[in-house]
């Protein structure tokens, strides 16, 4: 079974794997395929009990907190209307998309698709449908809505009594089944199943999708792929360009978002702000430093370090650099997989936010360095999106080609069981 490379563009003949076994790109040693723990049937399972959970999820009382005679009670979507009706309609919308829209799409689509591979069902526009759904992977949050939540309930907690509501509950289970949902899936099982994977004319001219990993004749640039219908091309169109667009977009709000205040609490009618570094300090000295250490990475090292790494993959494409290939190559992958837990604080405002609430006694609104903050995320994750990392590996294929006949390519080898990914 042939297959494209999505990390370098190789073109890769898996073996068929056993439950134990893993399958890596012998090029860039991208983790083609996996085994270990994967299973459609889990994988629904899962899927199907997030969808089911993010019902009484967003609908049932989240948390409440108790301030002398008063109480307080929020939902998950209290922090988001309060952030609009605020005046922040852009930091509502990112966090409304990210957190409450794009989770019920993204797994009633993946249960929807799951399923109907499962009883054998097929009809038109289930592998568009399954593409969406692994897309959206990277933009539905609940778990990294849940961190916030948690922190921010930590947070409140110091002072106050505080008391998780039937919602807290369901929603804690339907994140935590979302990342069960994304450990278990078998995608490639999937595709097989929606297509089985061949090609019989090694030699000739081919490229690959970007989305399922299709080989497919050089003929069909340009059209939709035969399995997932994702419009063929042999590289992401003008990626170097939008991605160091995005990315000049980011790099002048890491500014107002480091230096402006994330949020202003008001305690005994005097306003007090707070920036990302003074809401990790305050973690340290209530005795929270795990907390701390996990929002001064997700804040401030990871959206630092995927600028500075965005600049260095465009860098190398434009001069063409073969130096460090792999490292370039598994420095993209942490950055496009980690970049979306920067939204771990924002996440923090929208829990907390609606549960402080008491007048000129005590209160909590968020301020400018929120927005600005949410639109660094969003902007470098479309920055790693947007680039095309088989760019970076162009220049080491064609040095190949210079120095050697191209022939069909081995077999990856698999991890022997017992091997760490």
């Amino acid at each position: 079974m042939t297959i494209g490379c999505p990390e370098c563009g190789a073109l890769e003949d898996i073996p068929p794997l056993t439950r134990r076994m893993m399958a890596r790109c012998r090029v860039c040693h991208f983790p083609l395929e996996r085994r270990s723990g994967r299973s459609i049937g889990a994988a629904l399972a899962c899927s199907l009990t997030t969808f089911v959970l993010l019902f009484p999820a967003n609908l049932a009382p989240l948390m409440s907190v108790h301030l002398l005679n008063g109480e307080r009670t929020s939902v998950l979507g209290s922090g988001i209307v309060q952030m609009w009706g605020s005046g922040y309609p852009i930091l509502a919308a990112l966090l409304g998309t990210f957190g409450i829209v794009l989770p019920f799409f993204r797994f009633g689509g993946l249960t929807l698709a799951l399923g109907a591979v499962l009883l054998g069902w097929r009809f038109k526009g289930l592998g568009p449908l399954y593409r969406w759904t692994l897309s959206l992977d990277l933009w539905a949050m609940p778990d990294v809505f849940l961190v916030g939540c948690f922190i921010g309930y930590s947070r409140v907690t110091q002072n106050l009594t505080g008391t998780v509501g039937p919602g807290g509950y369901c929603f804690v289970v339907a994140a935590l089944m979302s990342m069960l949902t994304r450990a278990t899936l078998d995608s490639r099982t999937v595709w097989r199943a929606l297509e089985p994977e061949h090609w019989p004319h090694k030699g000739e001219p081919a490229l690959s999708c970007t989305a399922c990993d299709l080989i497919s004749p050089m003929e069909l640039e340009g059209y939709p792929c035969p399995r997932c219908g994702l419009t063929l091309r042999t590289r992401k169109k003008d990626a170097v360009i939008r991605a160091a667009a995005l990315s000049l977009a980011a790099l002048p709000l890491t500014v107002p978002a480091n230096l402006y205040p994330m949020t202003i609490s008001t305690e005994m009618g005097q306003d007090i702000s707070a920036r990302i570094i003074d809401g990790v300090g305050d973690l340290f000295k209530v005795g929270l430093w795990p907390l701390g250490v996990l929002i001064f990475c997700t804040s401030i090292v990871i959206p630092v370090a995927k600028i500075v790494g965005m600049a260095w993959f465009i860098t190398s494409v434009l001069r063409r650099s073969r130096r460090h290939l792999r490292v370039k190559a598994h420095l993209y992958r942490w950055i496009d997989e980690l970049g979306r837990w920067s939204n771990v604080d924002v996440f923090t405002i929208a829990a907390f936010v609606p549960l402080i609430s008491f007048g000129n006694m005590a209160s909590a609104r968020p301020a400018p360095g929120a927005t600005a903050f949410a639109l660094v995320v969003f902007f470098t994750m479309l920055a790693s999106r947007a680039f095309d990392p088989r760019l970076m590996w162009d220049v080491h294929t064609r040095k190949r080609r210079a120095n050697e006949p191209r022939r069909s390519p081995p077999a990856s080898l698999p991890t022997p069981p017992g091997t760490l990914p």
